[in-house]
């Protein structure tokens, strides 16, 4: 297979757990001519955490804006928790916490009030609205900021406010669309502890984002997407060995000679290192080269603009 060959999905297997909590079949968003999104069909599977990764104009925010129920596809069958975006946007919404990729918050609110507009408009009682603000605050570090003007704060904190307010009324399903953009790395390592806790709740979040190390430290399954087009999807390790690719193992050995070998899996390369140890070779380094997102990303993307 050569380098930036499309990976032609494979049908669905038949479920063996729960059914997904996301499903899209044939989803199409066309604008006249302009494909946007063509025939995805994609699972979320519940309590995931799914990154969308493609590039710039793939489709990822339409897509997202179609799950969030603010766009209505042109063709296609979608479910969100559930529910059908197009045909009954109001259960998704309260099954749903959306994120844009523009931040949404009000600058001229206090993080309190900005928390108890949204409350309102979830029709939330306002005597859950004390321990839900509590909760939420301390979820996303930052209850020292309760009454502090959100035009006060930096834009790492706008965003986790941003998601606290996602979180107001208690989804079952994240959309986030970019997330980490623009962040410092300080904030974007604050954003990945975030999300691992959210999956440690449960909670299912399909998210976005450009910079791929960061999905591949929260991700348990991805999807590759590219001029509107699936391209693979499912856990990274799975997508790689379907691209028929093993594991590539770099050993730089004393004297600095470099050796690059390929493995199947955890047990082969654990065989590998006891070869290497048996041979008497002076290791100074040995790990896994490439194999990760990027790298995924690389090897299925082609660079396509419509």
């Amino acid at each position: 297979m050569s380098e930036h060959q499309l990976l032609e999905p494979e049908p669905a297997p038949a479920p063996e757990g729960p059914p997904p909590v996301i499903t899209c079949r044939g989803l199409t968003k066309r604008y006249g001519s302009l494909f946007a999104v063509r025939d995805l069909d994609l699972d979320v599977p519940r309590g995931a955490t799914f990154g969308l990764i493609g590039p710039n104009g793939a489709g990822k925010t339409t897509t997202m804006s179609v799950l969030a129920s603010l766009l209505k596809p042109t063709a296609g069958e979608v479910q969100v928790a559930g529910a059908d975006p197009a045909r009954d946007p109001g259960a998704v919404r309260r099954r749903v916490g959306y994120m844009p990729d523009v931040l949404g918050v009000y600058d001229a609110t206090t993080v309190e009030e900005y928390l108890q507009f949204f409350a309102g408009a979830y029709r939330l009682p306002r005597k859950t609205w004390p321990a839900l603000f509590d909760g939420l605050l301390e979820l996303v570090d930052l209850t020292a900021k309760r009454d502090a003007q959100v035009n006060s704060l930096s834009r790492g904190m706008k965003q986790r406010l941003s998601l606290a307010r996602a979180l107001v009324h208690d989804p079952e399903v994240l959309i986030l669309d970019e997330p980490a953009s623009g962040l410092d790395p300080r904030a974007r390592i604050d954003l990945r502890t975030l999300l691992l806790t959210l999956r440690e709740m449960g909670k299912t979040v399909l998210i976005s984002s450009h910079i791929l190390p960061e999905l591949q430290e929260v991700c348990t399954d991805v999807a590759i997407i590219e001029a509107g087009r699936l391209l693979a999807s499912g856990p990274p390790r799975t997508i790689l060995e379907r691209l028929g690719r093993g594991r590539r193992v770099l050993v730089r050995l004393a004297g600095g000679e470099e050796r690059t070998f390929t493995v199947a899996d955890d047990v082969e390369q654990a065989r590998l290192l006891r070869e290497l140890l048996a041979e008497g070779l002076e290791i100074i380094e040995f790990r896994q080269d490439g194999g990760d997102l990027e790298d995924l990303f690389l090897s299925i993307t082609k660079g396509v603009v419509q």
